[in-house]
């Protein structure tokens, strides 16, 4: 390939076009292709691989815990997951409409599966998300830091397109931990879409938060405009538990 062309396409920063340009020379060569159909297919390659760069940006971003696909969930094991609307949910078009959307069931079923692929989808139809455990979220806004440091971590979950907390129910929070809460759902009410998964039923985030009117007062708001998904069946981890200590017994 001659340098000069290398040179120029780094000065420009075309380096997603640079990987692939040896072998669309060939193919222009043994395909006869005109100039414009080069420089289209070249053009493509570089878009693509920018497009994928910012995916990959935007999944550092978010912070999932794992990275989870909907193809990669087990829908077989709980016919009762809507496998319809969970693939309708990761279109993103909830977003776009500022809605919100609740998963509510005993731990095991794969919540967090669920909403962490729902949320990649979403990075990869354009939207900025951020995903992040109640307790974590609590805890970085409790800590002691400055004014400046604390608004820059409340932007952070207020300006997503979409904000994935998860895990509400797994313990009791600490104090306070309902008034942050409130402020992230208050201000991201009608502008945001905002995830939640919880193991207990709403009624028992009074307890959870160790204030009632608090707790209502998020659910006034969170659930107006909200999908709730209600989650029943078998526990996944249990499932893979059993099925290890059998591999384990054949040994």
């Amino acid at each position: 390939m001659n340098n000069a062309l290398i040179q120029s396409a780094r000065k420009l920063r075309l380096s997603g076009l640079l990987t692939s340009l040896e072998l669309r020379l060939q193919e222009a060569q043994s395909h006869q292709l005109s100039h414009a159909q080069f420089l289209e297919l070249v053009f493509q390659d570089e878009l693509n691989v920018r497009a994928q760069r910012l995916i990959d940006k935007r999944q550092k971003l978010a912070g999932f815990r794992d990275h989870k696909t909907l193809e990669d969930f087990d829908w077989a094991f709980n016919t009762c997951i809507k496998r319809e609307k969970i693939y309708e949910l990761a279109t993103g078009q909830f977003i776009g409409q500022r809605r919100d959307l609740l998963l509510i069931g005993p731990p095991g079923l794969g919540k967090s599966h669920l909403v962490q692929a729902i949320g990649y989808h979403a990075i990869k139809a354009g939207f900025v998300v951020i995903y992040q455990s109640i307790f974590e979220l609590v805890r970085e806004l409790q800590a002691e830091i400055s004014p400046g440091e604390l608004n820059r971590c409340l932007a952070r979950y207020l300006k997503a397109d979409l904000l994935i907390i998860d895990d509400m129910g797994l313990k009791t929070l600490p104090a306070k931990a309902g008034e942050i809460l409130l402020e992230i759902v208050v201000r991201r009410y009608e502008n945001r879409s905002t995830v939640m998964t919880s193991n207990r039923p709403i009624e028992d985030w009074g307890k959870l938060l160790n204030d009632v009117p608090t707790a209502t007062a998020i659910l006034d708001r969170f659930l107006h405009h909200a999908d709730i998904i209600q989650l029943t069946g078998r526990s996944y981890r249990l499932q893979q538990a059993a099925a290890n200590k059998k591999e384990e017994e054949k040994k």
